[in-house]
C-alpha cells in the first residue's frame, strides 16, 4: 500500500514538474510608459494568455537613458528578453549582424504582414528580412501653450519659417516669458533641433546621402549650416535656467505646468506630460497646440521642408525567444489592439484602416502630417546605430550650449561614422 502510495505521488510530481516545464515564458521589455499604457499592454498579455494554455506573459519596464545603456548588455547575457522595445534603424541593423535578433518573416502569415504599411516593415528589416513589427508611428512638434503665446501676442499660424520661429522667440522674451523648456540633460531631446534643421536644410534625402559617403558625407553644407540655424536659436537664450541639468521628464511635466511656451517633443508626450506636472493634470486641451517644425527661408538644398522627423516605434525578438512569442507579437499588433490603443488615445497606430478611431485632434494632425509628409526621418540617434547616435546627441548638446562651432560639430559626426 505504501509503495502504490509513493509511486502515486512520484506519479503526479512528475506530471506536475512536466506541466512545469511545458510552460513558455514570454518576457517583454519596454522603456517605461504611463500607467495608461502598463494596463494596455496587461490587459492583452491576459487575453493571450486565456487562449493559450501554459504561455505567461510578463512586461518589464526601464526608463529611457537606464534602459538605452542597459540593453546591450542583456542581449549579450542569458537574461536577454524575448521581444524588446525598438526604433529600429541602424541600431536594428546592428543587433541583427551581432546575431541577437531572430529572423521572423516564415512565422507570419501573409494576411498579417499585408496589414502593415510597406514604410513599417522596412524599418524592421534587415536585408529584407523582418527581425522585428512596427507598433505605431510618431512625429516630433512644438507642444505650444497657447495662453502664453497669447498673452505675447504671438500668431501660431503666422510661424512658417525659421525665422519667425525666432522672431516668436524673441517676442516671449521681450514678455518675460521663457520661450522653450528642454530636457538638455538627458541630450536627445536637445538632437531634435539638430537632426530637423539638417532636414530642412539638406532636403529628405540629405541623411542617406551622407550615410553613402556622397557630397562630404556630414561634414556637407547643410548640417554646417544645421549648426549655425540651431546656434543662432542659442544666441537668444530661448531655454530655461538650468536646461542643460533638466531631464527630460523634469521639462515634460514644466511645461504641463506652465513653465515656458514650446516644449519640442513627440507626440507621445501628450499624456504623460500631463501625469508628470504639479497638478497631476496639466495644460486642458484648449489651451494646447501643435506647431510645426518651421521651414528654411533659403536652403542649401531644396525638398526638406515637407520631411517630418519622429519614429516608426515598435519591437524587436531575440534570437533565443520561442514561436509562441512570435505569435503573441502578432497578437498585439492585431487591428484590434490597435485600434484600442487609438481609442484610449496611448498612441497613433500603424496598422492599415485603424486610425478610424483617432478622436484626439492632435493625434489625427499627427497621424495627417505623417501621411502627407514627403519622408518620415526616424530620430538620428537610432537611425545611425549607438556609436553615432551618441555623438549625435553630444554634439547637439554642445551646440545648446555654444561650446563647439558647427564645422566641429558636423565633422564630429563624420569621423563616429566613418569609425563606426
Amino acid at each position: 500500500m505504501k509503495h502504490t502510495v509513493a509511486m502515486a505521488a512520484l506519479l503526479a510530481g512528475l506530471a506536475s514538474a512536466g506541466g512545469a516545464m511545458a510552460q513558455t515564458e514570454i518576457n517583454v521589455l519596454r522603456v517605461t510608459v504611463n500607467e495608461e499604457q502598463e494596463a494596455y499592454y496587461e490587459q492583452i498579455a491576459e487575453a493571450f494568455e486565456a487562449e493559450h494554455e501554459g504561455v505567461n506573459v510578463t512586461f518589464e519596464y526601464i526608463a529611457n537613458e537606464a534602459y538605452k545603456s542597459k540593453l546591450p548588455t542583456l542581449l549579450q547575457s542569458n537574461a536577454r528578453p524575448d521581444i524588446f522595445y525598438s526604433w529600429g534603424g541602424q541600431t536594428l541593423v546592428e543587433q541583427a549582424e551581432a546575431g541577437f535578433l531572430q529572423p521572423i518573416s516564415s512565422m507570419l502569415s501573409e494576411s498579417f504582414v499585408e496589414t502593415i504599411p510597406e514604410a513599417g516593415l522596412t524599418a524592421y528589416s534587415v536585408d529584407g528580412t523582418l527581425y522585428g513589427l512596427p507598433l505605431y508611428a510618431t512625429e516630433v512638434i512644438f507642444w505650444t501653450n497657447k495662453a502664453l503665446t497669447d498673452q505675447a501676442g504671438i500668431d501660431l499660424d503666422a510661424i512658417k519659417t525659421w525665422e519667425d520661429f525666432l522672431g516668436a522667440v524673441q517676442t516671449l522674451k521681450d514678455a518675460d516669458i521663457t520661450p522653450i523648456v528642454v530636457g538638455g540633460q538627458d541630450k536627445w531631446p536637445v538632437h531634435f533641433y539638430w537632426s530637423y534643421l539638417a532636414l530642412r536644410e539638406g532636403g529628405k534625402d540629405i541623411i542617406s546621402q551622407a550615410m553613402a559617403g556622397e557630397d562630404g558625407g556630414f561634414e556637407n553644407e547643410a548640417f554646417v549650416a544645421a549648426g549655425e540655424d540651431f546656434q543662432e536659436l542659442v544666441a537668444l537664450e530661448p531655454f530655461q535656467p538650468g536646461y542643460m541639468g533638466t531631464t527630460y521628464e523634469t521639462a515634460s511635466g514644466m511645461f504641463a505646468d506652465g513653465a515656458g511656451a514650446f516644449h519640442l517633443m513627440g507626440d507621445w508626450d501628450y499624456l504623460p506630460m500631463r501625469e508628470r506636472s504639479t497638478s497631476g493634470e496639466g495644460l486642458p486641451d484648449d489651451q494646447l497646440a501643435i506647431v510645426n517644425f518651421p521651414a528654411i527661408s533659403d536652403p542649401v538644398a531644396e525638398g526638406g521642408d515637407a520631411a517630418t522627423l519622429g519614429g516608426i516605434n515598435g519591437w524587436a525578438v531575440t534570437n533565443s525567444a520561442e514561436p509562441e512569442a512570435v505569435e503573441f507579437l502578432a497578437y498585439m499588433l492585431s487591428a484590434e489592439n490597435q485600434r484600442e490603443g487609438a481609442r484610449q488615445q496611448l498612441f497613433i497606430p500603424i496598422v492599415k484602416g485603424t486610425g478610424d478611431a483617432l478622436d484626439n485632434p492632435f493625434y489625427a494632425k499627427v497621424s495627417k502630417d505623417i501621411e502627407d509628409s514627403s519622408y518620415h526621418q526616424i530620430f538620428l540617434d537610432q537611425f545611425l546605430g549607438a556609436s553615432v547616435g551618441a555623438t549625435v546627441n553630444d554634439i547637439s548638446a554642445d551646440l545648446a550650449q555654444d561650446a563647439i562651432t558647427p564645422e566641429e560639430a558636423a565633422a564630429q559626426v563624420q569621423e563616429a561614422w566613418s569609425f563606426r
